[in-house]
């Protein structure tokens, strides 16, 4: 359990680092088959997970980010990447353990920064990690002596089929084919457990990860499961191959290393090598036979899937309290629509495609009906007894409807507007544009899932960190403008042709950080933690 919460522990700090750039790395998985094996092999190095890169693919897959064949080739490279993890892994690092817990600690209590605190997170997760491969070596040790053990050893040394498949269970149950492979590993160099049980455990992990992919995206439509589907596909067959193979011909594992544990870790990563040279190839026809087994069903342009049961309970709408809270709701599920659309708008501006454009789009409507739904809920509320707090909250609740609504307009009627100009015209960002525009987008996505976690705590720390990032976009604005006129002195051609459209996708960005910003105001201004202007007194 301490090694799947470090693991766990590890992903959620790069995901919160820098979640959207590594997105945007599996957005680029369009660009060719071997340019996505790369992107997933390095994402998942970073999330320690080949599962957690399958479920992000997925998602893109849904929405026509890029096809099933493109997220194929994602899904290859990430078990290969997840597979590497493990070789790191394995090696005797525990004199890395005081000092990743040390400088680790450090970040994470005594720094504010965000990107510092989740530095110290990802330190501390990898020194957890490898404590954790201590405990389980230490405990899996005494089990060579016991008398069990050379029974159960022989009997699946002498039955691979049954090992397969009881490595493939360990894998589904642990949803990990990374401490599935470690552990089996250790129970090699600990316990006693031979090389010919352990081989067919590890092909059977693999197959046991093809299926957490797929039981984790149970929920998403047909077409996003068609990726892990097609995923399990390859692992299930190159497996069953393997199994033949290595139950047929000895296979020279004395050669690759004397450490019986590096000798499991080399077949897994063997496997999943082979694999990619293997099945890049073939990740057309498999994601054709992924789209016959699970068709995917035809989607309108309605956003149906954005449109779930209101928030605004009529009944309660004379108890102001609970109303209050009512509308609190669906104002959080307004934030989360904007964002929504918000998310994709670096992937639509550099190759947006018209039909997607327009789905996003549609999601403004879903925003202003809200909107409107949320002031006339507030309107009706007003007209029963209030206390000040109470009528002051509504105003506050009213007011961020206002701004969200604008932020919607902002990204649906600029920001996707722009991305059609692109389109239309031909023409991209400079590679440094590029950059500084998806840093400016990464941080207005961080700071909207903070201003709507501010809305439900209301916890003033968090309201300082906000304001204090709304200073941060006014400094990042001015730098991006200022670099940007350098690079028209330069007469950078991609900076002179996207001019217009860089600049008003920087104020875009900027002004949509501020709306999402002015929650913040209320909760600050109650305690005395804001200046009444930022004007130096007149003499």
């Amino acid at each position: 359990m301490l090694l799947l919460y470090a693991v766990r522990m590890v992903r959620t700090g790069f995901e919160r680092v820098s979640g959207p750039a590594l997105k945007r790395t599996i957005n680029k998985a369009a660009s060719g088959r071997v340019t996505g094996a790369m992107s997933g092999m390095a994402v998942a190095v970073l999330l320690q997970s080949a599962t957690a890169v399958a479920v992000l693919a997925a998602s893109f897959a849904t929405s026509g980010i890029f096809s099933t064949a493109a997220g194929l080739a994602v899904l290859l490279g990430a078990d290969l990447g997840s597979s590497l993890l493990v070789q790191i892994l394995v090696f005797d690092l525990s004199w890395l353990v005081p000092l990743l817990l040390a400088a680790g600690g450090w970040l994470f209590l005594k720094l504010e920064s965000r990107t510092t605190k989740q530095a110290g997170r990802i330190l501390i997760g990898i020194a957890l990690v490898l404590i954790s491969l201590q405990m389980i070596g230490e405990s899996t040790a005494p089990l060579k002596e016991a008398q069990f053990m050379p029974h159960i050893a022989g009997y699946l040394a002498g039955d691979a089929s049954t090992a397969l498949v009881l490595g493939a269970v360990l894998a589904f149950l642990i949803h990990s084919s990374v401490a599935a492979v470690l552990m089996i590993a250790a129970f090699v160099q600990n316990a006693g457990l031979p090389l010919e049980a352990a081989v067919p455990m590890v092909l059977g992990a693999n197959i046991g990860a093809g299926f957490v992919a797929l039981w984790l995206t149970r929920g998403m439509d047909q077409k996003a499961r068609q990726l892990p589907l097609g995923n399990l596909i390859f692992r299930a067959g190159g497996a069953l191959i393997a199994l033949t193979l290595a139950t047929s011909i000895p296979l020279p594992l004395e050669t690759l290393s004397s450490v019986p544990a590096q000798q499991v870790v080399a077949v897994h990563i063997f496997f999943n090598l082979l694999l990619v040279l293997t099945c890049l190839p073939l990740t057309g026809p498999v994601a054709r036979l992924a789209a016959r087994l699970m068709p995917a069903r035809e989607r309108g342009s309605d956003t149906s899937d954005t449109l779930v049961k209101s928030a605004l309970d009529q009944r309660v709408v004379h108890v102001p309290r609970l109303a209050l809270a009512s509308a609190t709701r669906e104002l959080l599920r307004m934030g989360e629509l904007v964002e929504l659309m918000t998310r994709p708008v670096m992937t639509m501006l550099e190759n947006g495609d018209q039909r997607e454009i327009n789905r996003l789009q549609a999601i403004d409507e879903n925003v202003n009906r809200i909107h409107s739904d949320i002031k006339l809920y507030i309107a009706e509320v007003n007209r029963g007894e209030l206390t000040s707090e109470e009528a002051e909250r509504s105003m506050e609740l009213a007011s961020f409807a206002i701004n969200l609504e604008r932020a919607g307009d902002l990204v649906s009627k600029n920001l996707l507007e722009r991305a059609v100009e692109l389109q239309e015209r031909g023409i991209s960002f400079s590679r440094d544009g590029q950059v500084e525009l998806e840093n400016m987008h990464d941080r207005v996505l961080a700071n909207m899932q903070l201003a709507l976690n501010v809305l439900v705590s209301g916890d003033v720390a968090s309201a300082r960190e906000l304001i204090a990032e709304k200073d941060r976009m006014r400094q990042l604005e001015r730098e991006c403008h200022d670099r940007h006129l350098d690079r028209l002195k330069s007469r950078t051609p991609e900076s002179i042709d996207s001019s217009n459209v860089h600049m008003e996708v920087v104020r875009s960005l900027k002004e949509i950080n501020s709306l999402y910003a002015t929650v913040a105001v209320p909760i600050l201004a109650l305690e005395g933690q804001l200046m009444d202007s930022r004007l130096v007194p007149a003499q």
